[in-house]
Order: C-alpha cells, then structure tokens, then sequence
C-alpha cells in the first residue's frame, strides 16, 4: 500500500513537472527572443523539410536519367518523343490538378507562400503540398521553362508550418518555423546555404530580426549539409570561367547594366501581362496551350527550355554564334513567360539564370566586338547578367549576387556583380517603374500582403507573454461571487454562465462610497498560440474590455489581457 501510494505520488509530480516544462516552453516562444528551444526546433523541422526536397530532387534527376533532355540537340530528329514531352506534362499536370486536392487548392508557388506568411502566420495547408509536389515535379520532368526553387519554397514551407501547429508553438513562432522551412528547401535545393538565408530575409520576411536569424541560419546550414551527404559538396556553375576584369573595362558593365535593367523590365511586364490576360482561363486551356508553344520553341530551339542549364551552357561556349544567342534569349524567355504566367508550377530563379546568362554572353560578344580585350571575360559578363537579371526581375539584388558567389564558388564576381547590378536595378525601378514580381502576381491573384506596422509589430510576440496568469475563475452564481470578489485582492475573477460563456467581473462603489455592487460583462476568448495583434484586434473595437486566454480547451482558461495593459506594454515599447 505504501509503495503504490508512493508511486502514485512521483506519477503526480513527473505529470506536474511535464506539464511546467510544457508551459514554460510555451511561455519563452511566446516572447519572441532568441532562443536555444526556437534553434532546436527549427533544425528539427530542418531535417524533416530537407528530407521532403532531397526526395523531389532524386525523382527529378531519375526522371531526367530516363529522358537524357541535358543530351537533346538541335541535330536530332523532330520525331523524338522527348520534343513533345511538355504536351505530355501539361495532360499530366491538369490531371493531377482536376482529379487531386488541388482541384481545392489551387494557388501554390511563391507568391501564395508569400501571402500566407504575411497574413496567416506562414500557416499553409498541408493538402496543398502534394499537388505541390506531383505537379512540379511534372513540370520540370516535361521539360517546362521553370525553375526548381518555386516547389522547395512551398514545400519547405509546408512541411515546417505543419509541424509547427502540431507542435502545437504560437503563431509568432509557427511564422519562424515557416520562414525556416524555406531557408532549408532553398539551400537543399541549391546548395547555398548564405544565399538562402538572404534570399528569405529580403523576399519573404523583408525585415531584420535577431530571433530570425538564428534558426533561419541553422535551417539553411541544415538544408546544405543534408544536399551534400546525397548529391557531394557541388557547386553547379563552377565550370563557369570567372577572370578578374580590369578596371578600364568599367564603363563598358555600367552601358551594360542599364541594358540588364531594361530587359529585365521587359520580362516582368510580359509575364505579368500573360498572367494578367490568362487569370480568368480554365486550367485546361492554360496547361494545355503552355504545352504546345512550349513544344513548338523545343522543335526549333531546344535549349530554350528546362530550368536554364542548357542555356547557360550554351552562353559560355566560345564557339556559339551571336545569332543564335539572340534566338535563344527571345525563345526563352517566351517560354519562361508563357510556362509561369500559364500557371505551369516552379520558380523562376533557373530560367532568370538562362536569360541572364544568354544576355550576358550577347553583350560580351558585342563588347569584344568593339574592345578585342574584353574576349578573355565571356565568363565574367554571363555571371554578371545572371546576378543582376535575377535581382532586378525578383527585387533581390543581395541575395542574387551571394546566390552567384555560392554556386561559382568564385569570389571575383563580387565588385563587378555589384557594380552592374545598381544600374541595373535603378533603370528598371526608376526608369520603367518595375516592381517585385511576387507582389505583383500576389495583387493579380487577389491575395494581401500587406500588413500595417503597429500590427506587425504586435504579431512578433505571443499572448502568454503579455497575460495575466493570476485569475480567478468561480462558477457560482448569487451571493458567493460577491464574497470571491471581497476576498480577490486585485487579481481578476471570471465567472462562467449558465450557457457556457465567460464574464469578467468587478466592484463597482456606490455614490455614498460605501456600498458596492457587482457587475459583469463579456469576454471574448482567444488559445493561447494566438499573437498579441489577435487580441489587439477583438479589444481595439471597443478600446476597452478583456481578452480571456485558454489553454487546449476552451474551459481551460490560464490568462487574461486588458486593453489597459495592451496599452500600456505598447507605449513602453515592450510589444
């Protein structure tokens, strides 16, 4: 009898302890500070999002052992069936699309991940993730012009969110999560694991935060290290040529950065038009008529098409003729805005590579055409026109330019990449007024990004951190909760109603300052994962009142946030 009373007791204290460490972990992700619990998590979400994209990228590669499109040219026979694989893939992706969840789910990509960080926490619907999945993966495998980065942002998102709300962490904290998520898909996907960083801080978050940064990083580190356990430690455009071009040369890079910004301005303005034009298709006509114009550019010119690989080979062989480099610039870039602004699923950072690298090695040609010297930099000018058309056409100049210097591994491209890329960047923001095409493919779809700054703000930090834990929650009705209310000492009583509801109750003194009289109103209710701005937002209808916090079940309350308070941590500056 005494050792089962014994043992019953320690149960009680380890479930007591469980349940402390519980909400003291709950309470320190609420604040929004650094933290080695974030750190953790977000490596553990690492793990399991990188795992997620490593996989698409052994199917991708397999499905491109099968075909051999790196091997296809232009001297093969036009009844090669790897010609009208993209016919083939759109049939497949409108299949997926029609007969799957994503016949609910439509809106996938960036600019949907985008929309979902800004408003909803980075929460992204798991059943949007494996048409996510199939459907890309069908589209690069058809030889589409889209980029692999667009599924390992939404995938690596998904993944993260998810596990975030299982976990059940706070919404500030879910946000981390996600943004972790893409850092690790990006730099499994690419292995470049600073550019991913910058990539998420300047594309997605667009602001600095210290307790982002560390768990973003480590997901990054993660991300890089799964991809170089399974395909070695590449770096994909090594081969690339880089020679350090002399100062004299500089003139030339600053013509030829206004140029950049001019095309790159030109590209945002097609694909935007063509996703303009097609919003209100049916799916079937968009797959479909992306499939055959993509065909029809592949019969001619079959460079043009896939993520940009063979465009960029193509731009720094000496031997390619300018002729056919301007042929190739125009077919691909059709065929990146006819694929991506036809709703085909990927990214767009390949194809910028292709068109950039194309450009690039035109201007090369045409400066060694007037300066003999400027020859020997083929190599420099493709990398250049890669940086700046991926940073002006996506409003990441900084994190084109460490993209470039990871995947060279060459950091000679730094001065001139800068030096270009500023020129670039103004003619087309400033000259043609060029904006980032997420946001602007977010307006098109009808999805909100922006949120104002106060309530952002508010959105950084959980309610647990701001609430008051020490209330009293009575269910007696009459004469007793009078009595609870003498004996309270200033902590706050809730009393629960008949029908289920929550009231907030108070003293209220009488004129003759000596009777008082209870009353009672409201209170609305909110988890305990909900950020700040969401109890912000239920009390600033009335700028007044209270806000009761529960825990799990909604009979489970464990706070309490005024907007006395709310008020008073804002003008401090604590939230």
């Amino acid at each position: 009898m005494h050792s089962t009373l014994k043992a019953i007791i320690n149960s009680h204290r380890i479930s007591k302890a469980r349940q402390y460490l519980t909400v003291g972990l709950r309470n320190h992700l609420s604040e929004g500070k650094t933290s080695i619990q974030l750190c953790l998590l977000a490596l553990l979400f690492a793990l399991i999002a990188s795992g997620i994209i490593i996989l698409f990228r052994l199917l991708l590669n397999a499905s491109f052992h099968f075909t051999e499109l790196k091997h296809i040219d232009l001297r093969d026979s036009l009844w090669d069936w790897r010609y009208y694989l993209p016919i083939l893939g759109a049939i497949v992706i409108w299949l997926l699309a029609r007969y799957t969840s994503s016949k609910r789910y439509k809106r996938t990509g960036i600019a949907y991940v985008l929309h979902r960080y800004k408003l909803h926490y980075g929460k992204i619907p798991l059943q949007s993730a494996p048409g996510q999945f199939f459907q890309a993966l069908a589209a690069l495998a058809s030889n589409f012009s889209v980029g692999r980065e667009g599924p390992a942002i939404h995938l690596g998102a998904v993944s993260a969110s998810v596990l975030a709300e299982k976990f059940n962490l706070p919404d500030n904290s879910v946000r981390i999560m996600c943004a972790s998520g893409i850092a690790a898909g990006i730099s499994a996907t690419f292995n470049a694991p600073l550019a991913a960083v910058i990539f998420v801080f300047e594309v997605i978050i667009r602001e600095y935060r210290i307790h982002y940064f560390f768990p973003i990083l480590l997901s990054a580190v993660c991300g890089a290290v799964t991809s170089r356990l399974v395909f070695g430690n590449v770096h994909e455009f090594d081969l690339i040529q880089v020679i350090h071009i002399p100062l004299s040369h500089y003139p030339v890079l600053l013509i030829g950065g206004i140029i950049l910004g001019c095309y790159s301005a030109f590209f945002n303005f097609s694909l935007l038009k063509i996703t303009k034009l097609s919003h209100e298709w049916p799916l079937y006509t968009k797959f479909l008529l992306a499939g055959v114009i993509t065909t029809i550019i592949g019969l001619f010119l079959p460079h043009a098409l896939g993520s940009g690989d063979l465009a960029i080979n193509l731009a720094i062989e000496n031997k390619t003729a300018i002729s056919l480099l301007i042929a190739l610039l125009l077919a691909k870039t059709l065929a990146t805005v006819c694929a991506v602004g036809l709703s085909i699923p990927g990214g767009l950072i390949g194809p910028l590579y292709g068109i950039g690298a194309l450009l690039g090695a035109i201007l090369a040609l045409i400066s060694a055409m007037l300066f003999p010297s400027s020859i020997p930099y083929i190599g420099l000018y493709t990398v250049i026109g890669m940086t700046a058309v991926m940073g002006v056409s996506l409003s990441a100049p900084l994190a084109a330019l460490v993209a470039l210097l990871e995947l060279t591994n060459d950091v000679s491209i730094i001065l001139p990449a800068m030096f270009v890329t500023i020129p670039a960047f103004l003619t087309a923001y400033q000259g043609f007024n060029c904006r980032s095409i997420f946001f602007k493919q977010c307006e098109m779809m009808g999805l909100g990004y922006k949120v104002p700054p106060l309530n952002l703000g508010l959105q950084k930090t959980g309610v647990r951190a701001l609430m008051d834990s020490r209330l009293l929650v009575v269910n007696q009705n009459g004469e007793l909760l009078l009595e609870v209310m003498k004996r309270a000492k200033g902590r706050p009583v809730l009393s629960r109603t008949e029908t289920g509801h929550v009231e907030m109750l108070k003293l209220e003194f009488q004129a003759d300052g000596e009777n008082t009289v209870l009353s009672s109103h409201p209170v609305k209710l909110l988890p305990d994962t909900a950020s700040v701005d969401e109890a912000y937002k239920l009390l600033a209808i009335k700028r007044s009142g209270e806000v009761a916090i529960y825990q799990g079940k909604k009979d489970n309350l464990v706070g309490l946030i005024s907007w006395a308070h709310l008020q008073q941590e804002i003008r401090k500056g604590h939230v």
